[in-house]
């Protein structure tokens, strides 16, 4: 198993090119289930999960080609309609299959899916949806089984609680279905935009994109010619290299990036000082000195992400005074605290809510990452630790970070993947 040795404190220079986001190229490879030609997606991130899902894609019976950052996945092929257990069980999002499958093929199996342990994410609402569009729905030895023998029928779904992959599955699922589809309260994330947006230049007719409602007229079952597209640059990577530069006080620029995806994130780190500077595709951190204390709260997009909230804990407890982080939307997303205290950190945990008093020294230590965006907070307090921190069960970074070490060292990091 790989661990990452990190020496420091290290002060970070130069750029960094974003990769492709994970969670928006997830969805757009699932969404090629629907199309009636080979599709090509470029700019597509190099991390585990893509390969996990590249791979549930040829046990359906797909084919594809990669060659770098770029892939040509051809679904015209697929005969069989079971994700097994042992794909779906490593990722979450492999559950984005259950909505395209059941719209071309009018039945499938998907088994429950697995993923990190950040808390409960239970796959309810999209099932319900789908029952409102017509699917007869059963759970037995572990397996989803949906039918819909007579095609998925438009219908207004109104999600009780925002999710992404549900509104991505849904929203596939409905482009296909016969007749008007309306989504009330659905995600507006990005990711869930450039999804809508490939769709609509695909020829579905789909109405308010961005915004909490969607309104979509399916094409009663007819595959849709998808063109080439590239995946959007990933906020969660490129907020990630943001807190690096600002809790090592380093002067970093970052490439290839939304700055319009990246508001909150943004807004956060200029309320604890940090000089930031945006061109369109471009954002560059000016050092500080100085952090100062900050109050968050995960929410739902456009408001600050919960994939961020383990990196500016991190941030935080080199702030001067005390900052709170409030999780709204995992219960049982606070597992890198524990971690971060053996570094040194005062965090202290009270229900959702961790309260970070700082400035605090850190000292490298053993750590073990729990889960995707622990693994990086891991990493940035590494960058300021005295001392070495050695950062094990890193395949948890391998699933949505793509290159780390190797980004990290151009720019100065003292980081190497070694084996245990």
């Amino acid at each position: 198993m790989d661990y990452f040795k990190i020496n420091g404190p290290k002060t970070l220079e130069g750029s960094v090119a974003v990769s492709g986001a994970k969670n928006a190229a997830l969805p757009l490879i699932a969404l090629t289930i629907l199309a009636k030609n080979p599709v090509t997606i470029t700019n597509l991130p190099h991390v585990v999960d893509i390969k996990t899902l590249l791979k549930l894609l040829t046990n359906l019976g797909a084919a594809f080609e990669l060659d770098g950052n770029r892939v040509t996945i051809d679904t015209r092929p697929v005969n069989h309609t079971m994700a097994t257990y042992d794909i779906v069980k490593t990722m979450r999002a492999s559950i984005l299959v259950l909505g395209p499958l059941l719209a071309r093929f009018g039945h499938c199996e998907v088994s429950l899916p697995g993923g990190c342990a950040i808390g409960q994410r239970p796959i309810d609402l999209h099932l319900k949806a789908l029952e409102h569009m017509g699917a007869e729905i059963t759970i037995h030895a572990g397996y989803v089984r949906a039918e819909a023998p007579d095609g998925l029928k438009g219908a207004h779904i109104l999600f009780d609680k925002i999710t992404v992959t549900g509104t991505a599955n849904i929203v596939m699922a409905a482009a296909l279905a016969k007749g008007k589809s309306t989504i009330t309260n659905a995600a507006r994330e990005p990711e869930v935009v450039q999804l809508c947006e490939i769709l609509r230049d695909a020829g579905v007719a789909i109405e308010g994109i961005g915004s909490s409602e969607l309104v979509i007229e399916g094409t009663g079952g007819k595959l849709v010619d998808i063109a080439s597209f590239a995946v959007i640059p990933d906020r969660i990577e490129a907020g990630t290299y943001l807190c690096a530069a600002a809790i090592s006080r380093s002067p970093l620029t970052l490439t290839n990036v939304r700055p319009d995806h990246l508001e909150a994130v943004l807004g956060k780190l200029e309320e604890m000082g940090v000089g930031i500077e945006t061109t369109e595709d471009t954002i560059t951190v000016l050092p500080v000195q100085t952090l100062k204390p900050v109050d968050i709260t995960t929410m739902e997009y456009p408001a600050f992400p919960t994939d961020m909230q383990a990196q500016f804990l991190a941030l935080c407890t080199q702030a001067e005074g005390t900052s709170t982080v409030e999780e709204r939307l995992f219960e049982n997303r606070f597992m890198h605290v524990s971690e971060l205290q053996r570094l040194g950190a005062d965090i202290t945990l009270k229900g959702n809510t961790a309260t970070v008093k700082g400035p605090s020294a850190l000292f490298g230590a053993d750590v073990m990452a729990t889960d995707l965006r622990a693994s990086s907070a891991l990493v940035l307090a590494a960058l300021v630790a005295e001392g070495e921190t050695n950062i094990h069960r890193i395949y948890h970074l391998d699933r949505g970070y793509e290159a780390l070490e190797e980004k990290f060292s151009l720019i100065g990091a003292d980081i190497a993947r070694l084996k245990e």
